[in-house]
């Protein structure tokens, strides 16, 4: 542990379970107070800071594809002196569904979780960080990202969606202090799976295993948190707009 986050205020989404848990605790460890939202209220409330730790977790439950969820994070942030950092890492997936299957429902949910919400926290704490003249936002997309061969429709638009925001984001804020980047996840292993990740129709599954036979191998959740951490550091001081692929080389075969 050291404090290189000493001092500053960290939003972090989908606190409650695997990657994002991880990137919380890290933060804490660093230094750092985390607002750690998610809508897992049982997740969340498991989700604590070791008395060791120099920072501190504080929780903040809700739905963040509503306008109270939103608020809720920002004024909890806010009530430590506004955010620092920002770390958009709630997500959900989409049943691995094509154009020809996917429905209206699965398809809104996904933008709603995985493009909206990251918009209005965007948009929402970066008026304090111009004022500060610093701020580092982190993005957590995925291979799904980067390539179109490892989801669904609507999960594979919205990371694609995710990419393209930090990089307009990065373009027009950088000058003055604000970085944006972007992870883009491989295989890890997190409760995403609980959320629409087992195929519905068997032919898309087959299909898609070709590409899955890429990943050289599943990652913990700790190592994405490594990268974000860096990221969000003043050690990244120079790195903005980047759009990073942490998949143990999957996107590169």
């Amino acid at each position: 542990m050291s404090d290189r986050l000493d001092g500053r205020v960290a939003i972090v989404t989908g606190a409650a379970s695997g990657i994002g848990r991880a990137i919380a605790l890290r933060m804490a460890a660093e230094g750092a107070v985390v607002i750690a939202a998610d809508r897992n209220v049982e997740r969340l409330e498991g989700l604590k800071g070791e008395d060791t730790m120099p920072g501190q977790v504080v929780h903040v439950a809700g739905d963040l594809t509503t306008t109270d969820g939103i608020d809720a994070v920002v004024m909890a942030a806010g009530a430590h002196g506004g955010a620092d950092i920002l770390v958009n890492n709630a997500g959900v997936m989409d049943w691995f569904l094509p154009a020809g299957d996917v429905d209206d429902a699965t398809w809104e949910t996904v933008m709603a979780v995985n493009v909206t919400a990251p918009m209005r926290l965007m948009r929402a704490v970066l008026p304090g960080m111009l004022a500060q003249g610093r701020g580092a936002i982190v993005n957590v997309a995925s291979v799904a990202g980067i390539t179109g061969a490892a989801a669904g429709l609507a999960y594979t638009a919205s990371k694609h969606a995710l990419v393209g925001m930090t990089r307009n984001t990065a373009y027009f804020y950088g000058p003055q202090g604000v970085r944006t980047n972007v992870v883009c996840p491989g295989g890890v292993e997190t409760h995403i799976a609980e959320g629409g990740a087992v195929p519905r129709l068997p032919w898309t599954y087959e299909r898609l295993q070709a590409n899955f036979g890429r990943a050289q191998r599943t990652a913990q959740p700790d190592e994405i948190a490594s990268l974000v951490l860096w990221l969000a550091g003043d050690e990244a001081v120079n790195v903005n707009g980047a759009v990073i692929a942490s998949d143990g080389g999957w996107s590169a075969a």
